[in-house]
């Protein structure tokens, strides 16, 4: 007998397999990043080569912040990728996903159970029998031991689909957690960087409140003197009082951004701390390229994940198109059936069945056809956030690659001002120690000259978080 199942089984696998070659639905093909114009295979501006980009997230980025030379930014780095919890929930998405395709994949085989049972059971006294009551009943037990058979023979490719589709939901989820990654890594870098731009605006605020205190002191000495005036005095007492309320504002906005430091690197807020550093004043230059190659988008991870949520949704495509075709499962029982516990481990006790079963829709009421309406649309809507997802990101580096030029431009343009500026105050501060002028023209000086100080510092904090928008806007690396 089970020579004979074995058999049958193997005749039946044998027709699956020759009819296993059709898979109903489209195959997958990427769609074009962009819709309205053809994109060419490859093409050369200013002696750089571009390409149709193919996602490949799974390239190596590396410790891209180490380029900035900051040992405090690589620490936050390592503490964020272990701790940001944003990130453990990404990765247990990706867990999740990883299961998916494996619970997917089971339906290719055969589902096995056990399903023992007892039960004690009486007949009815009036139950019919050739059309008329038995006048009889009977108590009795009956003890079962099956073992159920289940298997879904994949004739128009539904279980294909099916796992297609996890697997390329799967890839997405990886391309998620590498995507959130980059996210986290990029604005520790970039909080911090504005930070240090803090630093730097903080102590040079300190700086000069200790040289206006200087010259406060100077002036009223001169005013005892008889040199200076009382209006001098009240002048740089204004000067020193305004400079030193802007401080307070300042150290909380790094209150704020140490605040979010903490949570990115799932650190609580009251405990984590930075030394200060002025590492952000100019002087520290770092290369910034003004072109990069188009293949660097590759590693966009949400390119790539978007790439393969249209892959997933194409295969939703052929899951509803399967619905329209038989399904065929072969089932089967085995197992021992007694009314006696005592017999029913015998050979007579033993019962069995095998056959197949076809589900064949023949009317749905618009239902199979609404599910392959619906699925079309989400593969539209996969598609169109895809090609958004491309347009995004060519913004996304044209914006930093601007930002990188322009940045260094005014940079460059508000040093030069502050050279002149020094100038000019020390110029002031000779003609008013010679009498030629009041001191509101050494206060106008000086002011000019904290306020393109001031700039400069934050320009180059500006330009440091661009160049990590830039890096981020890449995927990773401008290498």
């Amino acid at each position: 007998m089970f020579v004979k199942l074995l058999r049958i089984e193997a005749c039946i696998g044998l027709a699956a397999a020759i009819l296993a070659g059709c898979a109903v639905g489209p195959d997958y093909r990427r769609p074009a990043p962009v819709a309205s114009q053809a994109t060419p295979a490859a093409f050369t501006v200013d002696g750089v080569t571009w390409k149709s980009a193919e996602p490949a997230a799974s390239l190596p980025r590396g410790d891209w912040w180490t380029v900035f030379g900051e040992a405090d930014l690589n620490r936050l780095e390592t503490l964020a990728a272990t701790q940001n919890q944003q990130l453990a929930g990404e990765v247990a998405a990706l867990t999740q996903a990883r299961a998916l395709v494996a619970e997917a994949r089971s339906q290719y085989f055969p589902q096995l159970s056990v399903d023992p049972s007892y039960a004690r059971q009486r007949t009815s006294f009036n139950a019919p029998t050739q059309g008329v009551s038995t006048k009889a009943s009977y108590s009795y037990n009956l003890y079962t031991l099956p073992a159920n058979l289940s298997w879904e023979i994949d004739l128009f490719g539904r279980i294909r689909r099916l796992t297609e589709g996890a697997r390329a939901r799967m890839s997405a989820a990886e391309d998620d957690v590498q995507s959130l990654a980059l996210l986290v890594q990029s604005e520790v870098a970039q909080d911090y960087f504005t930070l240090r731009a803090l630093d730097a605006e903080i102590g040079l605020l300190s700086d000069t409140a200790q040289s206006y205190r200087r010259s406060l002191d100077l002036t009223q000495n001169r005013r005892k003197g008889g040199i200076a005036t009382d209006l001098d005095v009240s002048q740089a007492q204004t000067q020193l009082r305004t400079t030193e309320a802007q401080i307070p504002a300042l150290r909380l906005q790094r209150a704020q951004l140490l605040h979010a430091l903490a949570a990115l690197c799932g650190q609580a807020p009251m405990t984590f701390d930075l030394t200060p550093s002025r590492s952000a004043e100019p002087g520290t230059h770092f290369a910034v390229p003004v072109r990069v190659p188009s293949e660097l988008l590759e590693r966009r991870p949400d390119i790539a994940g978007a790439e393969r949520r249209v892959a997933a949704a194409n295969a939703d495509v052929g899951v509803a198109q399967a619905a329209f075709y038989p399904r065929l499962t072969v089932g089967g029982e085995a197992g021992l059936q007694s009314v006696n516990a005592g017999s029913l481990f015998d050979w007579p006790s033993r019962v069995w069945s095998l056959g197949p079963t076809v589900d064949l829709p023949l009317f749905t009421g618009g239902f199979n056809k609404a599910q392959l309406a619906a699925a079309r649309a989400a593969y539209d809507a996969q598609v169109a956030e895809y090609r958004q997802t491309v347009l995004t990101a060519f913004q996304d580096v044209e914006d930093q690659l601007a930002a990188q030029e322009l940045l260094e431009q005014q940079l460059q343009g508000e040093s030069a001002a502050l050279q002149s500026a020094r100038q000019t105050l020390e110029i002031a501060n000779n003609r008013y120690k010679a009498g030629l002028v009041t001191y509101l023209d050494v206060v106008t000086s000086e002011s000019d000259e904290l306020a393109l100080e001031r700039t400069v510092v934050q320009l180059e904090g500006e330009r440091r978080v661009a160049a990590v928008g830039l890096i981020k806007a890449l995927g990773g690396s401008w290498q």
